[in-house]
């Protein structure tokens, strides 16, 4: 029997803080006051905590966003890039100019001394 009475205790204590901390009721007393300070800080590092979380969270997926423009950025430097040799070979541009009626020269270029005095 001494049993049943200390978990009807146990569970009495329980509602009763509960319904202490859901009234407000423990904010009145002394013993909160005095604690009150600390409690305002705990309230604001948790503030602080939960904001620092969404701020890095919104770091990374700006990192990743980067990253992926990076990466097509990337794929379009090579594709230029190849393009470019491409048409800058000089059977290429040899190509190009035969349209327009200018041929390739067939001579080599001479080299030109100049003499100081």
């Amino acid at each position: 029997m001494a049993k049943e009475k200390k978990k009807k205790k146990g569970n009495n204590n329980a509602a009763r803080s509960a319904q202490n901390i859901l009234g407000g009721t423990f904010l009145t007393r002394e013993r909160t006051a005095k604690h009150l300070p600390f409690l305002l800080f705990l309230a604001f590092v948790a503030i602080i905590y939960i904001g620092n979380s969404y701020y890095a969270e919104k770091n990374i997926r700006k990192i990743e966003r980067l990253q992926k423009q990076l990466k097509e950025m990337r794929y379009e430097y090579v594709t230029n890039k190849s393009q470019v040799m491409q048409s800058s070979r000089q059977s290429q541009v040899a190509k190009r100019l035969k349209d327009k009626g200018i041929k390739e020269s067939t001579v080599p270029p001479n080299k030109i001394f100049v003499e100081e005095d």
